[in-house]
């Protein structure tokens, strides 16, 4: 049958979990169609959110955070299940993915009703196969997404495997959002909510094609004209799954632009560490106080060089280029950004 792909969006306590609750109440009961919530905050470890651990070695490579380790490894997850629902094959553990984080996602689906039981047709295999439904089935993904890239990449499955895509983005009041969020045993820090609220970006239906099926949904609480809008975006991208293959200027260009904010974005974290290590080493230098400032501005004012030219699609040096010749480019950005910082430094302590 067909499935699809809704993801539900928003800053945290904006009413997505509710929502999700009450479309897996509805769904089945109005146009009949099978339901089940993948909820981020149930899937994702709560030591997602502590700091990286880094590996062995003098010198390792930057690590991801473990938060966007998890995720990856929760999408990761959801390709298996989707790849087994669309070819009928048994489900395999992604080789990416941890065993802990298998048995989380798992265990969400058999309590859902998503896998065959063990010992039924079908289900053979200690992970079991989806389990066929009588009409479509909707995956609702309950999250903040509050980055487009991280909704892209959900739209990227969708188009892989041909299922229908529509994203729902509750825009609820930050001081709502805040007071509901103090309400609940587990709240979340109030300035996480408050930096999310700054950085969220929300779905751009002129700009973006691949987000035609979106809802931006102004009510904090969700009411019954709310609730038929919600349907007939599902039934809309219900009728209209992505196509696998489709080739499309524009969305190639959207491809294009998320990677580059993506590089820029982990660039300017890489050098923005380099010069922390960078201010450092002159204190333990004993460069004088009224110098530091200097050092700050020079190395500050280089940095946003490079990444204007990352932004831009500079080269780098002949030399650099051959350094880096097989590293992503914010890894050559980075590499090439140390090399001239510790040369400014340089500059100030051997003065």
């Amino acid at each position: 049958g067909r499935a699809g792909l809704c993801v539900l969006c928003g800053l945290p306590a904006a009413g997505k979990s509710t929502l999700a609750r009450a479309l897996r109440r509805r769904l089945p009961q109005g146009p009949g169609w099978a339901c089940a919530v993948l909820s981020y905050d149930e899937l994702l470890p709560p030591e997602a959110f502590g700091p990286s651990e880094p590996g062995p070695g003098p010198a390792p490579a930057p690590l991801l955070p473990r938060w966007k380790r998890s995720r990856r490894e929760l999408l990761q997850c959801l390709e298996r299940f989707l790849r087994a629902l669309v070819t009928g094959e048994p489900l395999s553990a992604p080789p990416g993915a941890g065993p802990a984080g298998w048995e989380r996602f798992l265990a969400c689906c058999r309590q859902q009703g998503l896998l065959c039981p063990e010992g039924s047709h079908g289900g053979a295999g200690r992970n079991g196969t989806p389990a066929a439904t009588a009409g479509p089935l909707y995956l609702l993904l309950d999250d903040n997404f509050y980055y487009q890239s991280m909704r892209y990449e959900v739209y990227q499955l969708a188009r892989k495997y041909s299922l229908s895509f529509c994203q729902v983005f509750l825009e609820c009041p930050l001081e709502c959002c805040l007071q509901r969020n103090r309400l609940r045993s587990q709240p979340v820090p109030d300035q996480t909510i408050c930096l999310m609220a700054r950085k969220i970006e929300m779905p751009d239906l002129k700009k973006n094609a691949w987000e035609r099926n979106s809802l931006i949904l102004k009510s904090s609480d969700c009411t019954l004209e709310d609730e038929y809008q919600i349907i007939s975006l599902l039934a809309t991208a219900l009728e209209n799954p992505e196509k696998q293959n489709e080739e499309n200027t524009e969305e190639k260009e959207a491809d294009r632009a998320i990677c580059a904010a993506s590089t820029v974005h982990q660039a300017d974290r890489l050098c923005r560490r380099i010069i922390s290590q960078a201010m450092q080493d002159a204190k333990d230098k004993n460069v004088p106080p009224s110098e530091m400032k200097s050092l700050a501005e020079e190395l500050n004012k280089l940095k946003a060089e490079f990444l204007e030219g990352l932004r831009r699609g500079n080269h780098f040096s002949p030399q650099i280029c051959v350094q880096n010749q097989h590293s992503d480019p914010a890894t050559s950005v980075t590499s090439s950004f140390q090399h001239e910082a510790t040369n400014v430094v340089n500059k100030y302590i051997l003065k």
